[in-house]
């Protein structure tokens, strides 16, 4: 059986960018609150002192969070940086069309559709700019709406949000073999136009 500081990780890790109460955490692990925030402490002085870790926790507004460390923002900025040429995944794609066609939209929302957790994909999007925070939602938790972002327009060509395509709208051939709607048909053209910005800028 594994300690509580590493359940109280690995929960950390699971949930993603929107954290998780203490509320919560106490029932998962089965501890009051001042234990938990004794574990959490421990935990947070544990990564700290490692120099071969790249995580912190950070406490907020009674949320609990596992984040990277700001001594690592440099190699993760350059990493998302140099992969903005490569192609959106499957799954990025997915969580890109269910944000920008029910936004604003919660994490835990998206993941209720998809029925997977969205966290990574999430946070690739954010990064690489397609997707932004706009305000929180007034829920337990105050969880980050999600929206998509002005460079999502340009990324694929559109002008607004209006020029979406209308679901009804989509003909057989935007189905792929799975029976999903192929959502951002124009995304080999965007790939085109952000190689070509970037060669440009140089």
């Amino acid at each position: 059986m594994i300690s509580k500081m590493a359940q109280l990780e690995a929960l950390l890790y699971v949930v993603g960018d929107n954290g998780i109460d203490s509320s919560n955490l106490c029932e998962l692990l089965q501890i009051g609150k001042p234990a938990l925030r004794e574990l959490s402490k421990n935990l947070r002085e544990k990564l700290q002192k490692n120099p071969d870790s790249g995580l912190q926790i950070q406490h907020l507004n009674d949320i609990y969070k596992l984040t990277t460390r700001p001594e690592a923002s440099k190699v993760i900025e350059n990493f998302f940086q140099k992969d903005l040429t490569k192609s959106l995944s499957q799954s990025a794609l997915e969580i890109l069309s269910i944000i920008a066609y029910r936004q604003p939209i919660t994490r835990v929302e998206i993941d209720d559709i998809r029925g997977v957790n969205s966290s990574g994909a999430l946070q690739t999007l954010m990064w690489r700019g397609l997707v932004k925070i706009n305000g929180k939602k007034d829920a337990p938790g105050h969880p980050n709406l999600y929206v998509t972002s002005e460079y999502f327009l340009q990324y694929f060509g559109y002008h607004s949000l209006a020029d979406l395509p209308l679901i009804e709208d989509f003909e057989d051939d935007s189905i792929n073999s799975e029976g999903e709607i192929d959502l951002f048909a124009a995304k080999g053209q965007a790939d085109k136009n952000i190689a070509k910005t970037q060669k440009g800028a140089k």
